[in-house]
């Protein structure tokens, strides 16, 4: 009776180790604050001041953006991108991964149950020696917190994927947004250029009146077809423009590119300025901003993670089974079933340096990704300056074009009503026409421009192209 009595004082030493150890686990350090990064990362950089490039405007960054522009057709095409994209079904697919990595770290902090069982038929008169069924379970110690590091690195990587994928949804609104702008554009450049054809051919024919009542010359013939030649070329130059611009568009949506898809004949008005906050509010806000910052805490837990791992590991481990035999004898102190525990430590001893070198190798992973937030925050930073900069030339060049165009239209029909009363030749008709197409063409450019860089203003300073449904900053903090 007494071998009884010491398997249950073991089992009791052993569950009264295991609670002592697990009392006295060491506690997790927490990874660098946000600003913490940010200050690590930009150092002296002021991000607390207005922009520079352009007079601030009162209020906080927009979401919604998309429907400034008060396009139907454009919203519907964006939610059809962010449905159809390639690329969007690639990050969510990676999403999905990061999750599943999540998963798997959660799942090496439990118990591992096993069962394993062993028996035959009998096929002779000999049979198997032993039958029977053993339930095993298994539980490492989680002492200096090796995988809880691991965990929390997984858990924050989910949340930087998770940035990641909301930033690329935010960037194909944008390019959709642009190629739809574009679209249309591109088929007002080609009305534009049939336009010049028709004017073209009016300049012929008159051209070809004049030689037939001796007002004009073979050279003013010559010179208004080949003006005419031109002018078509520049029509084949539009239509291809356009058709390749259509194309583009459609594969964003994850269509056929077909040139199926009908372009707006106009581009819609410039709504009116945003408030572009601060630059400390965009870096909080921008999804691949914040995406960034969380990878340097992934890099921080693996640190934690590859230093607990030059640590002692304690596995407990448990078994219950029903053993049985033709064969053998069991011991005559033996009872089925039967049920054990028992503990193991590894102690890491000599490694050739191994495991220092993978501490070093996380921690220069991590300073690694405090550069990396860096060079991406300087280059948000650069993206905004530039976008306001942009705007405002935008703006000042809209304007002069605007009033060059209203003066060349004018000089234009004063021109060709002096050529049809022999007041004036081809030539100055000819050369006015085509300033008036090129300032028309860089005028509707300009506007188009105008469009594209109000869109990516929005992108550079982290604005939503829908309503927000939770702040994208605020995740897995």
């Amino acid at each position: 009776m007494r071998a009884p009595r010491h398997r249950s004082a073991q089992r009791r030493a052993v569950v009264a180790v295991a609670a002592a150890l697990l009392a006295g686990g060491c506690a997790l350090q927490s990874p660098p604050a946000p600003q913490e990064t940010r200050s690590q990362a930009l150092g002296s950089t002021d991000v607390t001041t207005p922009w520079r490039a352009a007079d601030p405007v009162p209020g906080t960054v927009q979401d919604n953006w998309l429907g400034t522009f008060n396009d139907t057709q454009l919203n519907a095409l964006v939610a059809e991108a962010v449905q159809r994209n390639p690329d969007l079904r690639v990050a969510a697919t990676k999403v999905e991964q990061a999750t599943e990595q999540l998963h798997i770290a959660e799942a090496a902090r439990r118990p591992q149950i096993s069962i394993v069982g062993t028996g035959g038929i009998k096929v002779t008169d000999a049979s198997s020696a032993l039958t029977g069924i053993i339930g095993l379970i298994s539980w490492e110690l989680d002492l200096w917190g090796q995988l809880r590091y691991q965990r929390e690195a997984a858990a924050v990587s989910l949340t930087s994927v998770q940035s990641d994928t909301e930033f690329a949804r935010q960037s194909i609104a944008a390019a959709t947004a642009k190629a739809w702008f574009m679209a249309a554009q591109t088929l007002a450049e080609q009305q534009l250029a049939a336009d010049m054809v028709t004017s073209s051919e009016h300049l012929v024919r008159l051209a070809g009146d004049r030689l037939r009542i001796g007002a004009g010359t073979d050279q003013d013939v010559a010179l208004a077809n080949a003006n005419l030649g031109v002018a078509r070329d520049s029509l084949v130059q539009a239509r291809y423009a356009h058709q390749a611009t259509v194309r583009a568009l459609e594969l964003l949506l994850g269509r056929y590119p077909a040139t199926e898809l009908r372009a707006r004949p106009d581009l819609p008005a410039l709504p009116g300025p945003v408030p572009a906050g601060l630059p400390l509010q965009m870096l909080e806000r921008r999804p691949d901003l914040v995406a960034a910052e969380r990878r340097v805490a992934v890099a921080f837990n693996r640190v934690g993670q590859a230093k607990a791992a030059e640590l002692p590991a304690i596995r407990l481990t448990g078994n219950v089974g029903y053993i049985a035999s033709d064969i053998l004898q069991l011991k005559q102190d033996y009872n089925n079933p039967s049920a054990g525990v028992g503990a193991k430590i590894v102690a890491p001893i000599y490694t050739g340096g191994g495991l220092q070198a993978q501490v070093e190798l996380m921690s220069a992973q991590q300073r690694e990704a405090v550069a990396q937030y860096a060079k991406l925050a300087l280059r948000a930073i650069g993206d905004v300056e530039e976008s306001l900069a942009v705007g405002r030339v935008l703006v000042e060049r809209e304007t002069l074009l605007a009033a060059i165009s209203v003066d060349q239209q004018r000089a234009f029909d004063l021109a060709q009503t002096s050529y049809r009363v022999g007041k004036q030749d081809l030539r100055s008709v000819e050369q006015q026409a085509l300033s008036l197409y090129a300032t028309r063409v860089n005028l509707l450019r300009v506007r188009g421009e105008q469009l594209n860089q109000r869109v990516s203003l929005h992108l550079a300073l982290g604005g939503s192209f829908g309503e927000r449904a939770a702040a994208v900053s605020d995740a897995g903090r």
